[in-house]
């Protein structure tokens, strides 16, 4: 016999804990939620500095990869994504981060309405559980712990005092709707320990008796009767099994997992399909496209004075008080974000509003899972906020195992060269402000012999730039009339019924800063319009 539920919510991750922790909070709708990864009983899915160890490892994330990019000199980049409950929250930069309210204001001039920045407010509200209590800003009692770093820096408070003597505010909230400014981030934490998505929402409801769980398992598809979602069909042990749901379908694996079972249902580009040799359902063009990513230009400097975290990890004393610390404050190093110092501000004196961001780590390292350096050195990353490069995601067979085709696209257009370049100079002029001179701040990458003319300094972002880990915008959230919309402002897909796509692949435009927030922010929002479109 065939198992049934109401819904199915398809990926564990940031917005399918949400998504059915809501829809299990009803005990008439039995809910099953399907995770490919694993379970997070693993200590550094937990410990904050963790990130080193989950990033680039096969026990914890997809191991996915870029094409050779264009825009990157030829370089292949590795783009890691959450393979465990929790999702890419499980293993990502903690950093809590609403975006600007442009942002979001821009998504209801595209016609979506409920999704301007007074909408989406009451929204992050409800989700959080804030440090600074409750206000007409943040809220408490939600899911989504947000507490301060529980590390302090001297050299991040130079290079903070640095931006502040080059004319940027201080900021100590970059959640007001306006994040211009310098400032440490706030982190999705509770007392020195991550506060992913599984631990905020999936874990507490497993409890109940109407909400089902399974992890290690694939969603090859989605079946459909007559253009209705009816079933899923997963691989177990090599074995294909159909679920069947009597209500909704709901796809939250991702900007690219959601790509990947959408193309393999049949629904996308029809050529794209045809190519992979997948029977085309509806052709949707917009499924895959759009994919918007913010790229860091990861500038590195050495120090001649000051304490970074390289030589403190040199050292195996060093390194054993920082355990101890650990164990017995919860505090110091073990707790740290991969970047706790952070700057919005304007790569030219033209912009309306800040389109850059730094991230500021009082380490170095060439990239995430080797080494650090051996010499004290900070890393200062610039990412221009709303890229205008658009890339693709999309499978090239109908074999779920198959690793997907990923081309963000990254500095393919003038604008974002530009940005770039700038940003660049930006960092060069940061870094040489008298706060920062005791440190005796030395240009180790992109390099002090890289000149100041645009195409050098774009060459230069192309061999330094990497993923910072924020896909978006593949299953475009959009009006009937836009070709590259997959979903309408419901968040259902287009020209189908019982199916949405919930996750961060539905954002028509990133957001100006971290995506995690704002798609935890989705997550809940999308679990509200099931409630009430399902209402009798």
């Amino acid at each position: 016999m065939t198992e049934e539920y109401d819904y199915i919510v398809v990926g564990a991750g940031t917005a399918g804990c949400i998504v059915a922790n809501q829809l299990s909070a009803d005990p008439r709708n039995r809910v099953l939620v399907i995770e490919a990864g694993g379970n997070d009983r693993w200590i550094w899915f937990h410990v904050p500095v963790g990130y080193l160890f989950t990033i680039g490892n096969p026990r914890s994330d997809w191991m996915f990869r870029t094409v050779e990019e264009p825009g990157l000199n030829g370089r292949s980049l590795a783009y890691p994504r959450g393979k465990v409950i929790g999702g890419s929250s499980a293993i990502n930069a903690m950093i809590s981060m609403r975006g600007q309210s442009l942002d979001y204001d821009g998504w209801r001039q595209l016609g979506l309405a409920g999704w301007g920045w007074d909408d989406v407010l009451p929204v992050f509200k409800r989700l959080e559980d804030h440090f600074l209590g409750e206000s007409e800003l943040h809220g408490i009692g939600g899911g989504w712990r947000i507490e301060a770093p529980r590390v302090s820096w001297r050299i991040l408070d130079a290079v903070k005092s640095a931006a502040i003597e080059m004319g940027v505010p201080e900021s100590p909230d970059f959640n007001t709707g306006d994040n211009e400014g310098v400032g440490y981030f706030h982190v999705n934490q509770k007392l020195g320990r991550r506060w992913s998505s599984a631990r905020g929402f999936l874990k507490p409801a497993l409890s109940r008796p109407n909400l089902e769980l399974r992890t290690n398992v694939i969603v090859d598809k989605v079946v459909f009767e007559n253009r209705r979602a009816s079933s899923i069909e997963l691989m177990v042990g090599g074995q294909r099994i159909s679920v069947r749901a009597r209500r909704e379908v709901v796809l939250s694996a991702g900007a690219i997992g959601s790509v990947q079972i959408l193309h393999r249902s049949g629904v996308g580009p029809a050529q794209w399909l045809r190519a992979a040799g997948i029977p085309n359902l509806v052709d949707l063009p917009g499924v895959g496209r759009n994919l918007q990513d913010h790229l860091q230009q990861r500038a590195i400097y050495k120090v001649g004075h000051g304490r970074t975290l390289n030589e403190q990890y040199q050292s195996l004393f060093r390194r054993g008080m920082m355990g101890l610390d650990y164990l017995v404050r919860r505090r110091g190093p073990l707790t740290m974000a991969p970047s706790q110092l952070g700057i919005f501000t304007r790569s030219d004196r033209f912009q309306d509003r800040a389109n850059i961001q730094f991230h500021v780590q009082p380490l170095s390292l060439d990239k995430f899972g080797e080494p650090l350096h051996p010499f004290p050195a900070i890393t200062v990353s610039a990412c221009n906020l709303r890229p205008t490069s658009r890339g693709e995601v999309k499978v090239v067979s109908p074999d779920p195992d198959a690793k997907p085709h990923i081309a963000p696209a990254y500095l393919s257009t003038d604008v974002d060269r530009k940005v770039a370049s700038d940003a660049i100079r930006v960092t060069r002029r940061l870094m040489a402000q008298s706060a920062l001179a005791p440190y005796r701040p030395e240009e180790y990458l992109p390099g002090p012999n890289v000149a100041d003319d645009d195409a050098s300094l774009a060459k230069a972002a192309g061999d330094i730039g990497t993923t910072i880990f924020h896909p978006v915008g593949t299953a475009k959230m959009g009006r009937s009339t836009d070709p590259m919309a997959v979903v309408d402002e419901r968040l259902r897909v287009l020209m189908l019924e019982g199916l949405r796509v919930i996750d961060a692949s539905v954002m028509p435009t990133i957001t100006s800063g971290n995506t995690n927030t704002p798609t935890a922010m989705i997550a809940l929002r999308g679990a509200e319009m099931i409630i009430a479109d399902n209402r009798p």
